[in-house]
């Protein structure tokens, strides 16, 4: 086994993460490989549409203008590799207009792209193939904007292989630009699965910029400089365990908190987090802290893969339109409610006047009332607060008619109603996830590396059998005994909440061993299902995972964003809330463990 450290730098989060990553690892860092990844569901649609306007355009315009723009001489003089999915849904003009970078700034780089995951010119053949949506049954939509496959990382090996510094893909998942360079370094074999997951892991901890650095940790007041945060670096070694790490003299902190929310957001089943290279199973994750602003990560575990991509098509379902409007005094989120109503109401006549059919969704809210709260909110006293008030329609018309009645609100209903938010609304498109499987043998996917096509070779006959899928034996639930107190979660436990398509999770930490046995006992399925009754769709379905190697709990809340992502009216469409919402559910703990003082709920009994 090799003694050497491939240290990759984790440069971007999201299409429009900060531009002082890529300058920060590159100046203020050591690192071999810088990583960006830009893409999610609606990106892609966005990006397809740009390219339907222009043939040029449907990549993240951003990676190439401003983080590569600022470094592109010194990642050539220091051969720093690159590799990101910012290619969308045009890999080939993004790579196109890197060589053009390069040019301009008199630097010779080796430019690859990965081809083969847009299948948007297969849309009949995927329809007439009669293909379901993977979670609802639902058929194949009508016309699509955008249907890619999340490409693994064997691709973005091969092309590292053939020599280019610079690797650019489509749709990938976001692990892959991470798990590709640790392939091509440590020459990984394709079913070395305990090694692929470790590798998968390292580049879920990368994927999201400074979310493994102190970004949206529980803790917030700990973590310094926030201006200044320092982007993660993971120091990668052979048998698959990497230390976790940030440029010296920058802001955030990299403990094992910030680590292991990041482990947890945006996972479903962690002992089958399915990706296509690999079948991960973190449940005996140990996250250790070596070091100031060091945390070593091991033990993760793999299996064969599904035979499958993952496939995911975006397509329009009508049009949606969201209104604001402030309104001040005693009860303001009374008035708030009051006149969103009326405002449906009187809409709702006018529809139905000019025979237009009705909303096929609304979606009321007071901004400041603590809406996200549901039953369980605290403000209703609040003396000024937002109405937000949303709809959707399958006629933009119908919404147009919908913005003018707006404005009426501030001489017709509530004294103290001001502040129009943005002015008249405007009916936007709804743009919904339809995700299927394809066979990983009906796709051709392939290298071009400045002008040479390179075949690349998928393994096809995926052995994952989920009958085979074990999970481990979770650290017994034990009420709590003695004196007690109540206190909110947050005494006991931090956490961190994401999407995943329609679905929310919430990952929750115990902040120290002795701490677990009384969450699971307390955090039941039911429980969190109660606690968040408010936001799912439909019937309140909660599975429970244990993660044992690092002391936490994985929640899977289905259904429960309102259709999720620019498909949903909601104001947290993606979760993102959740788990701070869940940090002020009450739990009773022994007065002993003394953790009730800085909470000011001290009821012992």
């Amino acid at each position: 086994m090799t003694d050497k450290i491939v240290r990759i730098g984790g440069a971007s989060g999201f299409w429009g993460d900060s531009g002082v990553a890529a300058p920060q690892l590159v100046r203020r860092a050591e690192v071999d490989y810088l990583v960006f990844d830009y893409l999610a569901e609606i990106t892609m649609s966005i990006m397809a549409r740009m390219r339907a306007k222009d043939p040029n355009a449907g990549y993240a315009v951003d990676f190439v203008a401003v983080a590569l723009k600022q470094v592109i001489r010194e990642i050539a003089d220091r051969n720093i590799r690159v590799v990101s999915n910012a290619g969308g849904v045009n890999p080939r003009a993004c790579a196109d207009a890197i060589r053009a970078l390069a040019a301009e700034a008199g630097v010779k780089i080796k430019v690859a792209h990965v081809e083969g995951d847009d299948l948007l010119p297969r849309e009949e053949a995927l329809r007439k193939a009669g293909i379901t949506e993977m979670f609802s049954g639902a058929a194949f939509p009508d016309k699509c904007w955008s249907i890619n496959a999340y490409l693994g990382a064997i691709p973005v090996a091969r092309a590292l292989d053939a020599g280019a510094q610079i690797v650019v893909t489509g749709r990938a998942v976001d692990s892959a630009v991470t798990l590709g360079p640790l392939m091509h370094e440590f020459g990984w074999a394709e079913d070395a699965y305990d090694l692929l997951a470790a590798g998968s892991l390292c580049g879920h901890i990368l994927e999201c910029g400074a979310q493994a650095t102190g970004g949206l940790f529980t803790d917030y007041q700990d973590v310094p400089d926030w201006d200044d945060i320092g982007y993660p670096i993971a120091e990668c070694a052979a048998d698959g365990s990497f230390t976790v790490t940030k440029p010296d003299g920058t802001g955030g902190i990299v403990v094992p908190g910030t680590v292991k929310e990041q482990l947890l957001y945006e996972i479903g089943d962690p002992s089958a987090y399915l990706l296509p290279d690999v079948t991960c199973d973190f449940t005996g994750v140990e996250v250790t802290e070596t070091g100031k602003d060091r945390v070593l990560v091991t033990g993760a575990r793999g299996r064969a893969p599904s035979p499958h991509y993952k496939v995911s098509a975006t397509f329009q379902d009508g049009f949606k339109a969201v209104a604001t409007m402030v309104i001040g005094g005693w009860d303001a989120v009374g008035k708030c409610r009051k006149t969103a109503e009326a405002i449906l109401k009187r809409t709702r006549r006018m529809l139905a006047e000019q025979n237009m059919g009705d909303y096929t969704e609304t979606s009321i809210e007071v901004l400041g009332g603590e809406s996200m709260y549901g039953a369980h909110s605290r403000t209703l006293g609040a003396r000024e607060a937002i109405m937000k008030l949303a709809v959707k329609h399958p006629d933009a018309k119908a919404l147009s008619m919908f913005a003018r009645e707006i404005a009426p609100a501030g001489t017709s209903f509530s004294q103290g109603t001001t502040g129009f938010g943005g002015g008249r609304p405007k009916p936007q498109p709804v743009i919904r996830l339809f995700s299927c499987l394809v066979a990983k043998r009906e796709l051709d996917v392939r290298v071009h590396l400045d002008g040479t096509e390179i075949p690349v070779s998928i393994p096809m006959d995926g052995g994952l059998d989920t009958n085979d899928i074990t999970r481990p034996e979770p650290v017994a639930a034990a009420a709590p005994e003695g004196p007690l107190v109540e206190v909110p979660l947050l005494a006991i436990a931090h956490g961190r909440s994401g999407d995943k398509g329609a679905h929310a999770n919430i990952g929750i930490v115990a902040r120290a061993p002795e701490y677990l046995p009384l969450l699971r006992h307390a955090l039941t399925p039911e429980v969190v299902g109660d606690y968040f009754a408010h936001v799912f769709d439909g019937e309140i379905r909660v599975d429970r995972y244990d993660l044992p190697g690092i002391g936490a709990m994985n929640f899977f809340l289905h259904e429960a964003l309102g259709g999720g992502g620019v498909a949903s009216l909601r104001t947290d469409n993606q979760g993102k809330a959740y788990a701070q919402i869940m940090m002020d559910l009450p739990v009773q703990v022994p007065v002993a463990w003394g953790v009730h003082a800085a909470f000011g709920r001290d009821t012992a009994a």
